[in-house]
C-alpha cells in the first residue's frame, strides 16, 4: 500500500478534530482527518447536540402542563417518547452531515477507520482489522476524545443500567430512575426525565449537586430541583445494584445509613476516561496521567511532532474548549503571529437543566482561596421585568470582583437562558474589563441581560432595581 503524505493529520473527527482540520486547511496545509465512527464525534452524535434536542422536548412538555399561567388551556396533553428520540437523532444527523460538507468544502481528506501511531510521523489506518491507508505527516494531532467512566460493581449493561448513550434513546419511558452523579451530564438527564414525568433520584458523592459550580448556585439549584419533585441524596455512595427482570434495587449509603431504592433504570454519569488505548502511544515519549494525555500550553505532547487536544487531554472537558484548543494548536504549528495559549479560566461552563446554570471564572470560595479580597454582587430574576413577563422569575446572577483592581474574577448564573447570557461575561474576562467598563455598558431594556449589569452594580452598592 503506497504511503500518502500530508502536512498535518488529525486523528478524531469530534469538535476539536474537525475544527482543527478546517483551520489547518484555511492556513493552506494539506490535511487528512481519520475518524473511526462518526464525524462530529460524541458531541454532535451522542452528546451536546442530541441532548439539547431532548431537553427542548421536555421543556415543552413542562410548559404544556403549566399553560394556565399564560391564559391557555389544553386537555389530554401527552407525548410520544419514540418521536422525541427520533427528532433528537434527526437533529444529530443534520449536523453530522454538515460536518461532512465542511470537510469537502475545505478539501480535507477523510479516512474512515481507526488510526494508530506507527513510528515518527507515521500512522496506520485500519477498518474492521483490514488496512485502509498508510499515512505520513510532520504534524499529527490526536483528538480521540473520551468515553463514559464506569465504577466497579456498577457496570452498565445497556438494558437496566445505562450510560448517556442508552439514556438518549430509551425504547420506552421509564416510570422511575436513579442517576449516579450530579455533574452537568447527570443533572441534564435528571431534568429531562423529571420534566417528562418520571420519578427521579439523584445520588452524588460530594456534599452538593453541581459540585464545580459556586456554592450559592448549587444550593439554589438543589432547591429548584427538589421543588420539581426530584429526590437528591448528597454525600452518598451507591454500594450495590441488584437487578430484577425489569428493575434495579439500588443500595445507597449516606451518613452511615443504608437504604434500598427500587427503580426501573439507573443512569451512570460519573465522569469520563480518555481514549488512550490502541492508538500507538507505546514506545513514544507521550505521557498519560489518569487516562488523559499530558500536554503543554501549545497542546504538544512529549513526542516531537505529536499533539493532543480536547477530551483526550486535561479539563475542562468541553466541546468549545476542544474547538479553541484545536485552533490554537494548528495556528502555533503554522507560525501564525499573535497566537497565545488558552486561558482556561475564561472558558464558560453551561448546564442545560431547568433552570439552566452557567458560569465562567472563579467561584467566590476559589477567589478567596487564591488570596483575593473580593467584592460580590447578586441580582435575582424576580427583580427583572423580562424574567417576570416570561413567567421565569426564579434565578440569580452573581459576580465576583477583585476589590483592589476591579478585575472580574468570576460570574455565576442560574435561571432561564443563562447559557445564552454567560458569553457576555466571557467577553468581559477575555477583554480584561473592570467594573468601570461594565458599569458604563448600556444593556437593552427589557432583557434578561439587564441582570448582568445589575449584578455588577450590586458588587459596588449601586444596584438600581432592588
Amino acid at each position: 500500500m503506497a504511503e500518502q503524505s500530508f502536512d498535518i493529520i488529525i486523528v478524531g473527527g469530534g469538535p476539536g478534530g474537525y475544527v482543527a482540520a478546517i483551520r489547518a486547511a484555511q492556513l493552506k496545509m494539506k490535511v487528512a482527518l481519520v475518524e473511526r465512527e462518526h464525524l462530529g464525534g460524541i458531541c454532535l452524535n451522542w452528546g451536546c447536540i442530541p441532548t439539547k434536542a431532548l431537553l427542548r422536548s421536555s421543556e415543552i412538555n413542562h410548559l404544556l402542563h403549566n399553560l394556565d399561567a399564560y391564559g391557555f388551556k389544553a386537555d389530554n396533553v401527552s407525548f410520544d417518547i419514540a418521536k422525541i428520540v427520533k427528532r433528537s437523532r434527526a437533529v444529530a444527523k443534520q449536523l453530522t452531515d454538515g460536518v461532512k460538507f465542511l470537510m469537502k468544502k475545505n478539501n480535507v481528506t477523510v479516512f474512515d477507520g481507526h488510526a494508530k501511531l506507527a513510528g515518527k510521523g507515521k500512522l496506520k489506518v485500519e477498518k474492521d482489522g483490514k488496512p485502509v491507508a498508510d499515512l505520513a505527516a510532520k504534524h499529527i494531532v490526536l483528538a480521540t476524545g473520551a468515553r463514559a467512566r464506569t465504577l466497579p460493581g456498577l457496570e452498565p449493561d445497556g438494558k437496566l443500567v445505562w450510560t448517556y448513550k442508552e439514556a438518549m434513546v430509551p425504547p420506552a419511558m421509564p416510570k422511575s430512575l436513579l442517576v449516579v452523579g450530579s455533574g452537568a451530564i447527570g443533572i441534564e438527564f435528571a431534568s429531562f426525565y423529571r420534566n417528562l414525568g418520571a420519578e427521579v433520584t439523584v445520588v452524588e458523592v460530594m456534599d452538593r449537586v453541581l459540585p464545580v459550580e459556586d456554592e450559592e448556585i448549587s444550593a439554589f439549584a438543589r432547591k429548584a430541583f427538589e421543588k420539581q419533585g426530584m429526590k437528591i441524596i448528597t454525600s452518598a455512595t451507591v454500594k450495590s445494584l441488584r437487578k430484577g427482570s425489569d428493575n434495579v434495587a439500588v443500595t445507597v449509603e449516606a451518613g452511615g445509613k443504608s437504604q434500598e431504592i427500587l427503580v426501573e433504570r439507573v443512569i451512570l454519569a460519573v465522569g469520563i476516561v480518555g481514549n488512550v488505548e490502541n492508538i500507538g502511544l507505546e514506545g513514544t515519549k507521550i505521557k498519560v496521567e489518569k487516562t488523559h494525555v499530558v500536554v503543554n500550553e501549545w497542546s504538544e505532547t512529549g513526542e516531537p511532532g505529536v499533539y493532543a487536544i480536547g477530551d483526550l487531554t486535561g479539563p475542562p472537558w468541553l466541546a468549545h474548549k476542544a474547538m479553541h484548543e484545536g485552533v490554537i494548536c494548528v495556528e502555533k504549528i503554522a507560525g501564525v503571529k499573535g497566537v497565545h495559549p488558552m486561558e482556561t479560566s475564561n472558558i464558560p461552563g453551561c448546564t442545560y437543566c431547568m433552570p439552566q446554570v452557567a458560569s465562567v471564572g472563579l467561584t467566590e470560595k476559589a477567589a478567596k482561596a487564591k488570596g483575593h479580597e473580593v467584592r460580590v454582587g447578586k441580582f435575582p430574576f424576580i427583580g427583572n421585568g423580562k424574567a417576570i413577563a416570561l413567567g421565569e422569575p426564579e434565578g440569580l446572577v452573581k459576580t465576583v470582583f477583585d476589590a483592589k483592581t476591579g478585575e472580574l474574577l468570576g460570574a455565576h448564573m442560574i435561571g432561564a437562558e443563562v447559557t445564552e447570557l454567560i458569553q457576555g461575561y466571557g467577553i468581559a474576562k477575555t477583554g480584561e474589563l473592570t467594573e468601570a467598563e461594565l458599569m458604563h455598558t448600556v444593556f437593552p431594556h427589557p432583557t434578561l441581560s439587564e441582570m448582568m449589569h445589575e449584578a455588577v452594580l450590586a458588587a459596588y452598592g449601586k444596584t438600581l432595581h432592588m
